[in-house]
């Protein structure tokens, strides 16, 4: 089995490096949460470092979540364990950068839309198709709004339809760029180097203030949603699993 994440900081340590490293799916399952959550811990206190970039091996940033884990043995942990990500890094006050190429979908996208900045590839693939799979986006439900604002939000969320990177930028999701990475640092460079990594902390606390607080309040209430309601239905459960069987699903609207 191979580490799913690849840690390591640049520019005089002052820049911490995150990548999915299990390509070409760079699956979002439990184990990749878990070597994420536990960088970001570990590193989130060190006073030097002024920005930190996440970006994926490989074509792609990410297919998305295990669906397996999304079944009702396993979904709590799960969401836990995602939630407990997504909250970190919505309230990290490092400044976090995503580099997104290729697809980057579902709980791959929740990740990236978690971080306070995006760059994304003009020919990238975005979107949440959880619906076709008869479930939700609890995360990207509480995300969107804020971002893009509740109609352009409940079209993607309800349809599970995705985006250009291009058409991403545009409805301001993300800076479309030809190398996101590249892109991504050279922000870094310009932008968060030269400053005061003490004052930039308290200027990413600053403007993400009410926003943390209302992710935060919010996902705590879908997550109860998602976990107490849609999972006792029984389209919910049929979906996951002629996803994984590979056949059409059979909706009976309840």
């Amino acid at each position: 089995m191979t580490t799913p994440l690849t840690v390591w900081r640049e520019t005089e340590g002052r820049l911490l490096r995150l990548r999915l490293s299990r390509p070409k799916a760079n699956l979002i399952d439990a184990e990749m949460i878990a070597a994420l959550d536990r960088a970001f811990a570990e590193h989130g206190g060190n006073a030097h470092i002024a920005a930190i970039l996440l970006d994926a091996e490989g074509p792609h940033f990410s297919f998305g979540a295990s669906v397996e884990e999304h079944l009702p043995d396993q979904c709590a942990a799960m969401l836990a364990g995602l939630h407990g990500l997504v909250l970190r890094m919505v309230e990290s006050p490092i400044p976090v950068l995503a580099a997104v190429r290729g697809q980057c979908l579902g709980g791959g996208l929740e990740v990236a839309l978690a971080a306070h900045l995006m760059f994304v590839a003009a020919d990238a693939t975005l979107g949440q198709p959880e619906m076709k799979l008869g479930v939700f986006a609890p995360a990207a439900s509480c995300l969107l709004p804020e971002l893009i604002g509740p109609a352009r939000a409940l079209d993607l969320l309800v349809s599970g339809r995705t985006l250009s990177g291009a058409d991403a930028a545009a409805i301001g999701i993300a800076k479309v760029a030809g190398d996101p990475e590249k892109a991504a640092l050279d922000y870094v460079a310009e932008h968060l180097m030269p400053k005061s990594a003490s004052s930039l902390r308290f200027a990413v606390q600053a403007a993400r203030f009410d926003f943390a607080a209302r992710v935060r309040a919010k996902l705590a209430a879908v997550e109860r949603l998602y976990l107490d309601e849609l999972m006792k239905s029984r389209d919910a459960l049929e979906g996951l699993q002629a996803f994984i069987a590979k056949r059409p699903a059979k909706w009976e609207h309840c």
